[in-house]
């Protein structure tokens, strides 16, 4: 496969790099019909270093769309079915008996590669997802009383169905705290179905190399060091505190909703995808418009309602939107000089102004 690079092999403006991303997501495009939402959301979370969950009932390509992800990333990748059956072993390894060498040597599990799918992550029991939380937090696995870390990059992307009721064990809270970002995977739309048809119905399009491991690297390095304004992380900071003190934020009706609010690991999360989501629109500095673009999929998963909530079958997403409506967002505001250095950044020519009735 012929793999895109720009001319000095890895991006060096923000422009290149967000050029290079383009060229990654339209890749994987061509395979996986619509999903945009999904596609862009897999890409913040590898710029961001952290791990996804898909959740979507069967049938609307979840597997396929990160078999295709990681076609075009690069690096090794990995696809564990989780069963209920499983033991941690079969995924971190374990120390098996050498009768030649008389000792014991580890067996490395499939989870050391560069991207780990954990395909219906729910069916595993709660030993493999004591297992899971080492790899996911800690990014190593400990066997035999040895540390074993995992390579760089790595990215677990999970998938779960929720419609399912026998052989599932649901996660619990503080694995899905492990997840940046949780990722609501709907029903394709009327015209992506007949395109769905049209392009599946022949030998299907396969997706090519775009990155590299070393490549996403540098990518990573680059999302993390886009510019966020004070004013923003205190944005992101009031949207947080609301899931726990909602009240304090004028929503007193969602204080018997929200049983339990976002962790700190919210705040770090929605920093960090919405840093990986400027560098993918082509900026190096996050507008509040970011934050909130990402905040229902970094947010809502770690929500935890209430027993009514749960029973009137409020959902933890329109929480969220109710927040990003409520709390208010910090608003720009740029003089003369600074105004015309964003439009010469961005190639943008203002139309021309009328001129006052009387002058010429």
């Amino acid at each position: 496969m012929n793999t895109v690079k720009t001319r000095t092999g890895l991006p060096t403006t923000v422009a290149d790099a967000a050029q290079l991303l383009g060229t990654a997501i339209s890749q994987v495009q061509r395979v996986i019909v619509g999903q945009e939402h999904m596609v862009q959301q897999l890409m913040v979370a590898l710029l961001a270093k952290g791990h996804c969950l898909l959740e979507g009932v069967p049938g609307v390509a979840k597997t396929l769309a990160v078999r295709s992800f990681a076609t075009v990333v690069g690096g090794d990748f990995a696809r564990v079915q989780f069963t209920p059956d499983l033991v941690p072993s079969d995924i971190v390894g374990t120390r098996i008996y050498s009768a030649k060498a008389e000792t014991f040597e580890i067996e490395l599990g499939p989870v050391f590669v560069n991207f780990v799918l954990a395909d219906e992550i729910n069916r595993a029991p709660a030993k493999v997802q004591s297992a899971m939380l080492e790899l996911m937090a800690e990014k190593q696995v400990s066997i035999g009383g040895k540390t074993y870390p995992a390579p760089d990059p790595f990215i677990v992307i999970a998938t779960q169905n929720p419609v399912e009721s026998e052989g599932v064990y649901p996660l619990p809270e503080a694995q899905r705290d492990r997840f940046l970002v949780k990722v609501d995977v709907p029903y394709p739309q009327g015209n992506e179905e007949f395109e769905i048809l049209r392009r599946m119905s022949v030998t299907p399009p396969v997706a090519e190399q775009v990155l590299n491991p070393e490549m996403v690297r540098h990518l990573q390095n680059m999302a993390s060091s886009v510019f966020i304004h004070n004013l923003v992380s205190e944005y992101i900071v009031r949207l947080v505190l609301a899931t726990r003190s909602p009240a304090e934020f004028g929503m007193p009706d969602l204080e018997p909703v929200i049983q339990i609010g976002c962790s700190p690991r919210a705040t770090l999360g929605l920093v960090a995808a919405s840093r990986a989501l400027a560098l993918i629109h082509g900026r190096d500095y996050v507008l509040p418009t970011d934050v909130q673009a990402v905040a229902r999929d970094v947010m809502a998963h770690r929500i935890v309602l209430g027993f009514d909530a749960v029973a009137d079958n409020v959902a933890t997403g329109d929480v969220v939107e109710r927040i990003l409506a409520m709390v208010p967002a910090p608003t720009p505001v740029w003089n003369e000089e600074t105004r015309e250095q964003r439009h010469q950044q961005h190639g943008y020519q203002p139309a021309p102004q009328p001129m006052p009735p009387g002058q010429f």
